[in-house]
Protein backbone atom coordinates (compact mmCIF):
# COMPACT_ATOMS: atom_id res chain seq x y z
CA UNK A 1 0.00 0.00 0.00
CA UNK A 2 1.41 3.36 -0.82
CA UNK A 3 2.19 5.45 2.17
CA UNK A 4 1.30 9.18 3.23
CA UNK A 5 3.84 11.00 1.93
CA UNK A 6 4.56 15.09 2.02
CA UNK A 7 6.28 15.54 -1.75
CA UNK A 8 9.42 17.33 0.07
CA UNK A 9 11.79 14.61 -1.72
CA UNK A 10 11.18 14.73 -5.25
CA UNK A 11 13.16 13.12 -7.75
CA UNK A 12 13.41 14.89 -11.27
CA UNK A 13 13.71 12.77 -14.06
CA UNK A 14 14.09 14.35 -17.63
CA UNK A 15 14.12 12.51 -21.50
CA UNK A 16 16.93 13.36 -23.62
CA UNK A 17 15.46 16.94 -24.97
CA UNK A 18 17.00 20.02 -24.64
CA UNK A 19 13.66 21.39 -23.38
CA UNK A 20 13.32 18.46 -20.62
CA UNK A 21 16.74 18.76 -19.70
CA UNK A 22 16.50 22.59 -19.19
CA UNK A 23 13.69 22.34 -17.25
CA UNK A 24 15.26 19.69 -15.29
CA UNK A 25 18.28 21.66 -14.42
CA UNK A 26 15.47 24.92 -12.65
CA UNK A 27 13.68 22.65 -11.43
CA UNK A 28 16.44 20.89 -9.50
CA UNK A 29 17.82 23.95 -8.50
CA UNK A 30 14.52 25.24 -7.14
CA UNK A 31 13.22 22.01 -5.06
CA UNK A 32 16.21 19.87 -5.27
CA UNK A 33 16.75 16.34 -6.89
CA UNK A 34 16.59 13.32 -4.33
CA UNK A 35 17.81 9.89 -4.11
CA UNK A 36 15.22 7.60 -5.25
CA UNK A 37 15.95 5.58 -1.97
CA UNK A 38 14.74 8.33 0.08
CA UNK A 39 12.06 10.11 -2.41
CA UNK A 40 8.02 10.52 -2.26
CA UNK A 41 7.71 11.02 -5.60
CA UNK A 42 8.97 11.65 -8.86
CA UNK A 43 8.63 13.90 -11.34
CA UNK A 44 8.65 12.74 -14.91
CA UNK A 45 9.50 15.69 -17.92
CA UNK A 46 8.97 14.78 -21.30
CA UNK A 47 6.33 12.79 -23.52
CA UNK A 48 4.34 9.44 -22.44
CA UNK A 49 7.54 7.95 -23.91
CA UNK A 50 9.35 9.24 -21.07
CA UNK A 51 6.70 8.22 -18.98
CA UNK A 52 6.76 4.40 -20.17
CA UNK A 53 10.69 4.30 -19.67
CA UNK A 54 9.98 6.20 -16.07
CA UNK A 55 7.37 3.42 -15.36
CA UNK A 56 9.75 0.60 -16.05
CA UNK A 57 13.34 1.91 -14.61
CA UNK A 58 11.03 2.54 -10.96
CA UNK A 59 8.44 -0.78 -11.07
CA UNK A 60 10.12 -2.26 -8.08
CA UNK A 61 9.33 0.86 -6.27
CA UNK A 62 6.02 2.11 -4.92
CA UNK A 63 6.89 5.71 -5.34
CA UNK A 64 3.94 7.85 -7.54
CA UNK A 65 5.03 9.68 -10.64
CA UNK A 66 4.08 13.02 -11.98
CA UNK A 67 4.40 13.40 -14.67
CA UNK A 68 5.10 16.91 -16.79
CA UNK A 69 4.64 17.42 -20.33
CA UNK A 70 7.71 18.72 -22.00
CA UNK A 71 7.48 15.89 -25.06
CA UNK A 72 5.37 15.27 -28.21
CA UNK A 73 2.56 13.41 -26.51
CA UNK A 74 1.52 13.94 -23.25
CA UNK A 75 -2.00 11.51 -22.54
CA UNK A 76 -0.05 10.42 -19.31
CA UNK A 77 1.25 13.61 -18.50
CA UNK A 78 0.91 16.98 -16.44
CA UNK A 79 0.72 20.30 -18.10
CA UNK A 80 4.10 21.70 -17.30
CA UNK A 81 4.26 24.30 -14.54
CA UNK A 82 6.86 25.20 -11.87
CA UNK A 83 4.96 26.88 -9.53
CA UNK A 84 4.20 25.51 -6.43
CA UNK A 85 5.40 22.11 -7.40
CA UNK A 86 5.05 20.48 -3.77
CA UNK A 87 1.13 21.67 -3.90
CA UNK A 88 0.65 20.06 -7.44
CA UNK A 89 1.84 16.61 -6.33
CA UNK A 90 0.10 16.88 -2.78
CA UNK A 91 -3.17 17.96 -4.81
CA UNK A 92 -2.76 15.18 -7.51
CA UNK A 93 -5.16 12.14 -7.75
CA UNK A 94 -3.72 8.92 -8.06
CA UNK A 95 -4.52 6.13 -10.50
CA UNK A 96 -3.10 2.37 -9.56
CA UNK A 97 -2.26 0.16 -12.41
CA UNK A 98 -0.67 -2.94 -13.19
CA UNK A 99 1.63 -4.32 -15.73
CA UNK A 100 1.60 -7.32 -18.40
CA UNK A 101 3.59 -10.39 -17.96
CA UNK A 102 4.87 -11.63 -21.01
CA UNK A 103 6.19 -15.23 -20.71
CA UNK A 104 7.59 -16.08 -24.09
CA UNK A 105 9.45 -19.29 -25.66
CA UNK A 106 11.41 -19.35 -28.68
CA UNK A 107 12.70 -21.76 -31.51
CA UNK A 108 15.48 -22.68 -29.73
CA UNK A 109 13.43 -23.54 -26.44
CA UNK A 110 14.70 -20.43 -24.66
CA UNK A 111 12.19 -18.53 -21.69
CA UNK A 112 12.10 -15.16 -21.73
CA UNK A 113 10.33 -12.86 -19.03
CA UNK A 114 9.26 -9.14 -19.87
CA UNK A 115 6.87 -6.40 -18.22
CA UNK A 116 4.50 -4.50 -20.10
CA UNK A 117 2.42 -1.56 -18.88
CA UNK A 118 0.76 -0.45 -21.79
CA UNK A 119 1.04 -3.71 -24.21
CA UNK A 120 2.35 -7.29 -25.55
CA UNK A 121 2.62 -7.73 -28.85
CA UNK A 122 2.94 -9.96 -31.68
CA UNK A 123 4.35 -9.12 -35.31
CA UNK A 124 4.58 -11.60 -38.32
CA UNK A 125 8.81 -10.89 -39.19
CA UNK A 126 8.97 -11.33 -42.74
CA UNK A 127 6.71 -10.50 -45.64
CA UNK A 128 4.13 -13.83 -45.20
CA UNK A 129 1.02 -13.47 -42.52
CA UNK A 130 1.37 -15.04 -39.22
CA UNK A 131 -0.93 -17.81 -38.07
CA UNK A 132 -1.77 -17.35 -34.93
CA UNK A 133 -3.86 -20.08 -32.29
CA UNK A 134 -5.63 -18.20 -29.33
CA UNK A 135 -6.31 -19.94 -25.95
CA UNK A 136 -8.01 -18.23 -23.17
CA UNK A 137 -7.79 -20.11 -19.54
CA UNK A 138 -7.00 -23.63 -21.50
CA UNK A 139 -9.65 -22.92 -23.51
CA UNK A 140 -8.56 -22.82 -27.61
CA UNK A 141 -10.98 -20.04 -28.60
CA UNK A 142 -9.39 -19.48 -31.81
CA UNK A 143 -7.75 -22.28 -34.13
CA UNK A 144 -6.29 -19.72 -36.66
CA UNK A 145 -5.76 -16.11 -36.79
CA UNK A 146 -4.15 -15.20 -39.93
CA UNK A 147 -3.20 -11.54 -39.72
CA UNK A 148 -0.37 -9.52 -39.30
CA UNK A 149 -0.01 -10.01 -35.42
CA UNK A 150 -2.07 -9.25 -32.45
CA UNK A 151 -2.04 -7.36 -29.04
CA UNK A 152 -3.40 -7.08 -25.85
CA UNK A 153 -3.31 -4.18 -23.97
CA UNK A 154 -3.84 -2.67 -19.87
CA UNK A 155 -6.66 -0.38 -19.66
CA UNK A 156 -3.68 2.40 -19.26
CA UNK A 157 -2.53 1.28 -22.80
CA UNK A 158 -5.57 0.79 -24.11
CA UNK A 159 -5.38 4.19 -26.01
CA UNK A 160 -1.68 3.68 -27.35
CA UNK A 161 -1.25 1.48 -30.05
CA UNK A 162 -4.60 -0.97 -28.93
CA UNK A 163 -6.30 2.16 -30.05
CA UNK A 164 -4.68 3.27 -33.10
CA UNK A 165 -5.34 -0.89 -34.30
CA UNK A 166 -9.01 -0.49 -33.83
CA UNK A 167 -8.82 -2.01 -30.18
CA UNK A 168 -11.51 -0.67 -27.63
CA UNK A 169 -10.83 1.88 -24.87
CA UNK A 170 -10.99 0.42 -21.67
CA UNK A 171 -12.02 2.49 -18.22
CA UNK A 172 -8.61 2.30 -16.30
CA UNK A 173 -10.80 0.61 -13.10
CA UNK A 174 -11.92 -1.74 -15.32
CA UNK A 175 -10.72 -5.32 -14.70
CA UNK A 176 -10.73 -5.58 -18.25
CA UNK A 177 -7.93 -6.72 -21.00
CA UNK A 178 -8.23 -5.93 -24.70
CA UNK A 179 -7.32 -8.49 -27.19
CA UNK A 180 -7.06 -6.92 -30.80
CA UNK A 181 -5.66 -8.20 -34.13
CA UNK A 182 -3.67 -5.78 -36.20
CA UNK A 183 -4.63 -6.31 -39.55
CA UNK A 184 -6.56 -9.67 -39.70
CA UNK A 185 -7.23 -11.21 -43.06
CA UNK A 186 -8.85 -14.27 -41.36
CA UNK A 187 -11.50 -14.35 -39.80
CA UNK A 188 -11.70 -11.17 -41.82
CA UNK A 189 -14.28 -9.30 -39.61
CA UNK A 190 -13.01 -10.42 -36.44
CA UNK A 191 -12.47 -7.05 -34.40
CA UNK A 192 -10.78 -8.69 -30.97
CA UNK A 193 -12.04 -9.93 -27.73
CA UNK A 194 -12.56 -7.62 -24.28
CA UNK A 195 -11.14 -10.34 -21.23
CA UNK A 196 -11.29 -10.50 -17.39
CA UNK A 197 -7.79 -9.07 -16.24
CA UNK A 198 -7.36 -12.01 -14.21
CA UNK A 199 -7.33 -14.37 -17.82
CA UNK A 200 -4.45 -16.25 -18.85
CA UNK A 201 -3.95 -15.58 -22.77
CA UNK A 202 -1.83 -17.89 -24.55
CA UNK A 203 -1.10 -17.33 -28.34
CA UNK A 204 0.85 -20.30 -30.15
CA UNK A 205 2.61 -19.64 -33.22
CA UNK A 206 1.47 -21.58 -36.34
CA UNK A 207 4.09 -22.44 -38.90
CA UNK A 208 6.80 -20.84 -37.07
CA UNK A 209 9.64 -21.22 -39.10
CA UNK A 210 8.01 -20.56 -42.52
CA UNK A 211 6.24 -17.69 -40.80
CA UNK A 212 8.42 -16.62 -37.97
CA UNK A 213 6.62 -14.39 -35.42
CA UNK A 214 8.20 -11.68 -32.84
CA UNK A 215 6.93 -10.77 -29.61
CA UNK A 216 7.41 -7.27 -28.18
CA UNK A 217 6.58 -6.43 -24.34
CA UNK A 218 6.52 -2.38 -24.48
CA UNK A 219 10.25 -1.96 -25.44
CA UNK A 220 11.50 -5.65 -24.90
CA UNK A 221 11.38 -7.42 -28.00
CA UNK A 222 11.91 -11.70 -28.39
CA UNK A 223 12.80 -12.82 -31.56
CA UNK A 224 11.21 -15.97 -33.48
CA UNK A 225 8.92 -16.68 -30.91
CA UNK A 226 6.32 -20.12 -30.83
CA UNK A 227 4.53 -19.55 -27.80
CA UNK A 228 3.87 -16.74 -25.56
CA UNK A 229 1.51 -16.25 -22.68
CA UNK A 230 0.52 -12.95 -20.93
CA UNK A 231 -1.22 -12.52 -17.55
CA UNK A 232 -1.57 -9.48 -15.52
CA UNK A 233 0.99 -8.87 -12.71
CA UNK A 234 -1.46 -7.78 -9.87
CA UNK A 235 0.95 -8.13 -7.33
CA UNK A 236 3.04 -4.88 -8.94
CA UNK A 237 1.73 -1.40 -8.33
CA UNK A 238 1.93 1.63 -10.23
CA UNK A 239 1.28 4.99 -9.27
CA UNK A 240 0.39 7.76 -11.67
CA UNK A 241 -0.86 11.14 -10.03
CA UNK A 242 -2.40 13.51 -12.11
CA UNK A 243 -3.74 17.29 -11.67
CA UNK A 244 -7.85 17.45 -9.99
CA UNK A 245 -9.92 17.05 -13.07
CA UNK A 246 -7.61 15.33 -15.44
CA UNK A 247 -7.43 11.46 -14.07
CA UNK A 248 -6.35 9.01 -16.19
CA UNK A 249 -10.44 7.40 -15.94
CA UNK A 250 -11.48 10.72 -16.92
CA UNK A 251 -8.73 11.55 -20.09
CA UNK A 252 -9.94 8.06 -20.90
CA UNK A 253 -13.70 8.49 -21.42
CA UNK A 254 -12.79 12.51 -23.20
CA UNK A 255 -10.98 10.36 -25.89
CA UNK A 256 -14.01 8.62 -26.58
CA UNK A 257 -16.16 11.31 -27.64
CA UNK A 258 -12.80 13.07 -30.20
CA UNK A 259 -14.06 13.22 -33.66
Amino acid sequence: MLKTRDFTKIVIVASETDEAKAAADRLSERFGNADPKDADAIVALGGDGHMLQTLHRFIDREIPIYGMNCGSVGFLMNEYSEEALPDLLAKAEISVIHPLRMVARDRHGETFNALAINEVSLFRQRYQAAKLRITVDGKMRMEELVCDGALIATPAGSTAYNLSAHGPILPINASLLALTPISPFRPRRWRGAILPNDASITIDVLEAQKRPVSAVADHTEIRDVITVRIEEESSANLYLMFDPGHALDERIISEQFRY
